[in-house]
């Protein structure tokens, strides 16, 4: 065989290996991880338009603490309808130039566009972890699966993880600080932002952070052994 020919194979043989590793397990960690860039997007972007609209109409932002309601009716209202709708007489504000005001309410466009792109990626964020992984999905839900995976790298890897790695994936910085300075060691990650450690008392969370990481440990196993079965 011609060395042309050699690397014409081999080069096929490396497609075909790329366009296999590209698994559904990729593609909920890139959908999560969008998520968190538009986020990000929306607080930068939202904190701007605060400070710029409080400079027209103070008094409707420092009333409006939803930021999804305020950027959605900035973008839609006029200063005299919101003031009639808020029952505010007066503003301190400046009178701006309708430029001006078209230039805020622009942003307010943008953000809320935002908003909508988010309830979208979410969406198929949870029709995805619903189907790849529905199991994991039913004990800590979409987001905090995703996440996990993602740190973990993929399913297997975090199918192949002890209940007690789980339990503290997301607190990577804390475990180091934990190395090099003595600090606490962190009890644990992501698994933190599950809506039971909001309803309980602080003392029960590492109870319940502990219980919760079996029920992980176990559910994802479960999904990840269906996905190879399935293969």
């Amino acid at each position: 065989m011609k060395k042309a020919d050699i690397i014409k194979k081999n080069i096929e043989i490396t497609k075909k290996q790329i366009k296999k590793s590209v698994t559904q397990d990729l593609l909920l960690v890139q959908s999560i991880h969008s998520i968190d860039e538009i986020n990000k997007a929306i607080n930068i972007l939202l904190k701007r338009l605060r400070e710029w609209y409080e400079l027209y109409f103070p008094e409707f932002s420092k009333l409006k603490e939803d930021n999804e309601t305020f950027v959605a009716e900035v973008s839609t209202f006029s200063r005299s309808d919101l003031m009639k709708k808020s029952k505010i007489r007066t503003t301190m504000g400046a009178d701006l130039e309708t430029e001006d005001i078209n230039a805020i309410k622009s942003l307010a466009e943008k953000i809320n566009k935002l908003y909508k792109l988010r309830e979208s990626q979410q969406n198929y964020l949870d029709k995805l972890a619903a189907k790849i992984v529905p199991k994991t999905t039913a004990v800590v839900g979409s987001n905090i699966a995703a996440r996990l995976i993602a740190i973990a790298g993929c399913i297997k890897n975090l199918a192949m993880m002890p209940a007690s790695t789980i339990q503290v994936l997301g607190a990577e910085k804390a475990f180091f600080r934990h190395l090099r300075t003595g600090t606490k060691m962190p009890k644990y990650g992501i698994i933190l932002q599950h809506p039971l450690f909001e309803r309980t008392p602080k003392k029960e969370h590492g109870k319940i952070a502990r219980k919760l990481a079996s029920k992980i440990s176990i559910s994802i196993k479960e999904d990840y052994f269906k996905n190879v079965k399935n293969v």
